[in-house]
């Protein structure tokens, strides 16, 4: 390695010089093969002379009057002319495979200017100036940066298969906030989604993008999303009213008489602070928040109004 032009942190633009690579043998090769050329090219103008020549004078004895030239001759004369005309064949066909041979040394040289495949930023580098660089990408080899392009930024969300059936159309809303303790808070759209349940954790892997023009967003980052599902028409009730018994999800429900009353509730979507029931309350219904332990079925109650209200 001759030189390196970045560090880690630096902004770099699409093929933006990253580093230039030390080839010695190669460039031996390619000036071998830039020679070999030359002379494959002066081999084929010599050839071409002689064909000329040779398809001249064939020409001139093929149509001398009868008697003045024998059959014999005229025969020689395009033995040569055929034999000059393969030659010329031979060499240009030669010449054709020395400049293949160039243009391969010259692509290879292109490699030796290690260029940024867009824009981006240097996150990792592995290289100093003098390093010995192996060529390959195998196991045992080492890349010589790590780049990340950040704008748009984009998160890989794992997703709970309960509300996987309403992430598979793309382009829905996303809100994406840091959980560093920082107040960050981005809003973005589904990408794509791998269309697919994991077996090991029952999720959906969902890609979101976020616009990043500042860099506030950083590779590596974790983060909660909250997306903007469409309603589906069913009763959300707040979570803290849920009760997890043995029969199952129940609320209380409280009637016109303060009477506390015990109802299994199906859960068709839970949002975290809200949860969507597909069955066992109605609109209009008064349900009670972090219901006492102590309190049972049929059990009348005081409902503090301003509570509700809040």
């Amino acid at each position: 390695m001759s030189r390196a032009g970045v560090d880690i942190g630096d902004p770099v633009k699409k093929d933006q010089l990253l580093a230039v690579i030390d080839t010695p043998d190669l460039d031996a090769e390619y000036a071998a093969a830039r020679a070999q050329l030359k002379v494959s090219q002066a081999e084929v103008v010599q050839r071409r002379a002689q064909a000329e020549v040779g398809r001249t004078t064939w020409e001139r004895w093929r149509d001398s009057p009868p008697g003045v030239v024998s059959q014999q001759e005229r025969e020689e004369k395009q033995a040569v002319f055929e034999a000059s005309d393969a030659q010329l064949k031979a060499a240009m066909a030669q010449a054709a495979l020395d400049q293949a041979r160039v243009d391969k040394y010259a692509a290879l040289m292109e490699f030796k200017q290690v260029r940024a495949p867009y824009d981006g930023r240097i996150t990792k580098r592995f290289i100093d100036i003098g390093n010995l660089v192996t060529a390959g990408s195998t196991s045992a080899t080492t890349p010589l940066y790590v780049m990340s392009q950040n704008d748009p930024m984009r998160f890989m969300v794992d997703v709970p298969q309960s509300v996987a059936g309403a992430l598979v159309q793309d382009d829905l809303p996303v809100t994406v906030s840091g959980t560093s303790g920082v107040a960050m808070k981005s809003t973005g759209k589904v990408t794509r989604t791998s269309n697919a349940i994991y077996n090991g954790s029952r999720t959906l892997k969902v890609e979101v993008d976020i616009p990043n023009p500042d860099a506030r967003w950083l590779p590596g980052m974790f983060i909660d999303a909250d997306f903007d599902l469409p309603p589906k028409g069913r009763v959300q009730v707040p979570a803290a009213t849920l009760l997890f018994r043995s029969s199952g999800e129940q609320v209380a429900i409280v009637d016109a008489q303060n009477r506390v009353h015990l109802r299994n509730v199906t859960i068709a979507r839970d949002d975290g602070n809200m949860v969507e029931l597909d069955s066992g309350v109605q609109p209009g219904d008064r349900l009670v928040l972090n219901l006492s332990s102590q309190i049972v079925d049929g059990d009348r109650v005081v409902v503090n109004m301003e509570k509700t209200a809040q």
